[in-house]
């Protein structure tokens, strides 16, 4: 065994970069939306050696979990699913962000192949399909991709609820609810951090800049407020859950 010298510092050096972690914080991620586990793997496999990051969702319910929690830059999306089929995925997707879609479907129906095309999917492909067509259309596909990402929107299917951040526009099982400045600022928190729990102080911070027991009965108010518009016009008393002594939380998963 080995002593090693302790490395030198200097207050005034600038530290190095790590190459390596810029090179794999720039890869692209691509999301593949199927319900077959060994259809996901192969996939993600094939999509990782040709240097992307991946992810995988099974079910549309999760898609849509997953693109607004980790923005990808390519969807890879099946057509039959149980719950929420690809069709319906694609149009909650569309919601929330423009990033590309290629369908990959083992249905060859030339009817549904341009239905997708006129729905503005950006490629279909059908299995089986060939490794290095995946690569090679998806590198297209990317290619004619706009560099910038909406992220302007989340939308959350299960409670039907969607929250527009440029035009500050609240939507809850087709209803637009019409919410204060702060109202709008405290759910749009929510929404960001959903489905976890966001603390008092997290709120307060966020919208208010401090944390004050003021601030606490304000939020607390609002939360009052916020719930009431949205039971008296969309039906929905559960959607915000007080947990006590922490903060609240928005149930939009089962």
């Amino acid at each position: 065994m080995t002593t090693q010298d302790p490395i030198p510092s200097n207050e005034n050096q600038v530290p190095g970069i790590d190459l390596d972690e810029i090179n794999t914080a720039s890869r692209q991620t691509i999301l593949v939306v199927e319900d077959e586990p060994d259809t996901v793997f192969l996939l993600k496999q094939i999509l990782r050696m040709a240097g992307y990051n991946v992810l995988g969702a099974y079910n549309g319910y999760e898609a849509v979990q997953k693109c607004n929690e980790n923005r990808p830059d390519l969807i890879l999306l099946d057509l039959m699913m149980p719950e929420m089929d690809g069709w319906q995925t694609y149009q909650f997707l569309r919601q929330t962000t423009d990033v590309p879609v290629i369908i990959v479907s083992a249905i060859h129906n030339k009817d549904d192949v341009v239905r997708a095309l006129r729905q503005g999917v950006d490629d279909y492909l059908t299995k089986p399909f060939v490794n290095a067509e995946v690569i090679a259309r998806v590198q297209a596909v990317l290619r004619r991709a706009q560099p910038q990402k909406n992220t302007e929107r989340l939308v959350f299917p299960r409670s039907g609820l969607i929250v527009d951040f440029s035009s500050q526009e609240v939507i809850i099982k087709d209803q637009r609810i019409q919410l204060t400045g702060k109202e709008f600022a405290i759910l749009s928190t929510l929404a960001k951090n959903a489905p976890d729990v966001v603390h008092y102080r997290v709120i307060a911070e966020t919208v208010w800049g401090k944390d004050t027991p003021q601030v606490r009965n304000r939020i607390k108010y609002l939360v009052y407020l916020l719930r009431q518009k949205i039971e008296q016009s969309a039906g929905i008393p559960d959607l915000i859950e007080n947990i006590d002594r922490l903060g609240y939380k928005l149930h939009v998963t089962d």
